[in-house]
């Protein structure tokens, strides 16, 4: 977890942690955390959610960008929490946000009334 204020590198940082896994071999995804939801959400609509997330395990290295800027619904939050799970002690994770973990325990994807899972449409790096 990359965790700052806005402009700190945080992005700069997971990139280049993603391109030095790729200089080791390893595959690597980069994304922000709304292309996450939106390439998992079109998965659900088709039917094959649960495939999509099976072959993102067999990615070494995923990296979520920009978590904490633009609040999810209680849908996409869930779609983030199942990328995040199914990814937990199988393959690594870099996640990007301009909150503070104190902050995250509102984003919980199991209260929809309080999901607050958020990140921006902007790739420019932070």
């Amino acid at each position: 977890m990359l965790l700052g204020p806005p402009g700190t590198g945080k992005t700069h940082l997971g990139i280049a942690l993603g391109i030095r896994a790729c200089l080791a071999g390893q595959r690597v995804i980069f994304k922000t955390a709304t292309e996450w939801v939106a390439l998992l959400a079109d998965a659900q609509r088709q039917g094959h959610l649960d495939d999509e997330l099976r072959r993102l395990e067999r990615i070494p290295l995923l990296i979520c960008d920009e978590v904490g800027y633009i609040p999810f619904d209680p849908q996409a939050a869930n779609l983030m929490f199942m990328l995040v799970s199914r990814r937990y002690e199988r393959a690594s994770l870099i996640v990007t946000s301009n909150k503070p973990f104190s902050a995250w325990a509102r984003f919980s994807a199991t209260t929809p009334s309080r999901s607050r899972w958020s990140t921006a449409s902007s790739t420019t790096p932070t």
